[in-house]
């Protein structure tokens, strides 16, 4: 602290003042204390020089704080206007994943990117705010750019500066995906012996086709171009690695050349790979039986062959599952036929299994039923039924008949009961189509080549519902589409962003032992804002919750005492950006 002299026509008076930055690093000065003019000094303290005992009450004043911490006063003027245009809120959640961006190593990684390269803007620097702002602030490169000064700390980067960081980006891909792979296996353990594959797609506020971009089977049935995305997710519930191809690409080859490059760059040998039936071609089950792999996936029972259904369907020699059981120690139990079960009540799952040889490839073959699943598909059939109905008098109202339309149980019929060609067409409800489809309630498939119990098995394929989980957080919580980017190249980057922004997050919520929902940790980092304190420091706005608490315990910071002066701030800054 230092004192400031103030000289007028009529008197000289003194303050104590104080050199402060702000987290920025931005120099400005704040009044500690208004001392009064020499007379008032001599008045209070008869006898002194008031220069020198200015000078001195400041050095006091200096070294009673390095030995206290005091109660932070702030003074507001009820009649002074605040200053136009200052950014006075800021958002501090995502400091939470800037601590993520750094334990992954992501700012080394963009360092060694641009030794190889040459480029004179900041990589680091452009990675990390696409990445905060994709979970706090989802939206486009421009809005990106737009909201960058939200965040606590500034952002000064320049539209074109982004663009060209996505061409990089997207020919860094592949590198960055492995090194964060294994950077990450330093932050949570990574069960990658059981793998999970799917693919979605993402469309285009565009009508023509151009390079990924093209007309395919849109998961929203949407008309529009898309992109097809391959994930591979481990058992941990993590992103490992993802794909972008043509939006007309067919799912099943895709599995293929992601799986051999996981086999290359990730260094991983022996693994399950889990799919949906989509995806469980012959060739991929082949792949999947050679070296030290295996393949659980779902069974249509309705594309069975004929003995195989019929099989499948048989209400006798069920057996209840267990997935405890070990497989050397399995004892034979006493079967149960499903005609002597209450399906009304009864919550049970049951199983039975065969071995099957295929062309060639030797699989098991499990079939569970569940009559609560029974009874929930009866009733959704039942809803979609009574939709039905409502339309047979008026079919205009009909829409295109999709595979879980309630339409498809609509059929006409063109001829009267004579034989004769009607003058107009009948709508009735196809009873035959409602009783097959009621036939295969509450059954489900699966084949495998690994010798694992029933029980563990359908236990491997029910965690399929965190990959479709995570391709949701993606288009919903991320808002990955529509994507607005043309070029192939940041497109690809694009998603890249989105992955790793994804595994940021997965990774929180990983430290987090799950105990929160992924709106309930995305909105609470979405809300955690602060109140710039002018030269003092930064108040919390939002609510302390057993959520922030525990945030704040997993990652040793603080973002929520009553004033956090700026150089604790500073020093949290610091903090975050440890290699931990």
């Amino acid at each position: 602290m230092r004192i400031k002299k103030s000289v007028s026509k009529n008197s000289v008076s003194y303050s104590v003042i104080e050199n402060v930055r702000d987290i920025n690093g931005k120099s400005t000065t704040k009044v500690i204390e208004a001392l009064g003019n020499e007379q008032e000094i001599r008045e209070r303290h008869p006898g002194v020089d008031p220069e020198a005992w200015a000078r001195a009450y400041a050095k006091k004043l200096s070294e009673e704080k390095k030995l206290k911490s005091e109660t932070i006063i702030i003074k507001h003027n009820p009649t002074k206007p605040i200053p136009k245009g200052e950014k006075r809120s800021f958002n501090v959640g995502y400091l939470f994943l800037k601590s993520i961006y750094h334990q992954l190593k992501l700012d080394k990684i963009c360092k060694d990117i641009s030794d190889r390269h040459n480029f004179t803007y900041d990589l680091n620097k452009i990675l990390a705010l696409l990445i905060y702002m994709r979970v706090i602030y989802p939206t486009s490169k421009k809005g990106t750019l737009e909201r960058a000064d939200d965040l606590l700390e500034s952002h000064s980067v320049d539209t074109q500066h982004i663009y060209r960081a996505l061409d990089i980006l997207a020919e860094e891909s592949d590198t960055i995906e492995k090194t964060v792979y294994k950077n990450s296996t330093a932050i949570v353990e990574r069960k990658t012996e059981l793998l999970y594959y799917d693919c979605t797609n993402f469309y285009f506020e565009i009508e023509e086709e151009e390079g990924l971009k093209q007309y395919g089977m849109s998961k929203e049935n949407r008309p529009n171009p898309i992109v097809q995305m391959g994930l591979f997710m481990d058992g941990s519930g993590l992103p490992l690695a993802f794909v972008i191809n043509r939006g007309s690409q067919n799912e099943q080859p895709t599995l293929k050349p992601l799986e051999k490059r996981i086999l290359k760059d990730f260094h991983l040998s022996k693994f399950v790979v889990c799919t949906d039936a989509g995806l469980s071609s012959h060739e991929n089950r082949l792949y999947n039986s050679m070296n030290k792999r295996a393949y659980v996936t779902t069974q249509s029972i309705k594309k069975l062959k004929k003995h195989l259904k019929e099989w499948a369907l048989d209400p006798s020699g069920w057996e209840m599952v267990d997935s405890t059981q070990k497989v050397a120690a399995k004892k034979r139990k006493q079967t149960i036929n499903l005609n002597d079960l209450d399906l009304k009540k009864d919550k049970h799952v049951y199983h039975k299994e065969r071995w099957i040889n295929e062309n060639g490839l030797e699989q098991k073959l499990v079939v569970t039923f569940s009559p609560k699943h029974k009874r929930y598909q009866a009733g959704i059939r039942e809803k979609q039924i009574d939709s039905a109905l409502k339309k047979l008098d008026n079919p205009s109202r009909m829409e295109k008949k999709r595979t879980n339309s309630p339409d498809r149980f609509i059929q006409s019929t063109h001829v009267t009961e004579d034989g004769e060609i009607a003058g107009k067409s009948k709508y009735t409800i196809n009873s035959a189509l409602v009783d097959e489809e009621a036939k295969f309630d509450g059954f489900y498939g699966v084949c495998t080549n690994l010798e694992s119990t029933p029980g563990e098995i359908v236990k491997i394929n029910q965690r399929r519902w965190e990959i479709e989980e995570t391709f949701r957080i993606l288009k919903s919580e991320m808002r990955t589409r529509p994507v607005f980017l043309q070029k192939d190249e940041r497109i690809k980057a694009h998603f890249l962003v989105c992955f790793l922004s994804l595994l940021t997050y997965r990774l929180i919520e990983k430290k987090m032992d799950e105990s929160a929902t992924c709106f309930e940790i995305i909105q609470t980092l979405r809300e955690m804002r602060v109140l710039k304190a002018t030269n003092e420091g930064y108040i919390p706005t939002y609510t302390r919750t057993d959520l922030t608490d525990k945030l704040h315990d997993v990652f040793g910071f603080r973002t929520d005492t009553e004033i956090v002066p700026i150089q604790k701030m500073k020093k949290t800054l610091k903090e975050v950006k440890k290699h931990k």
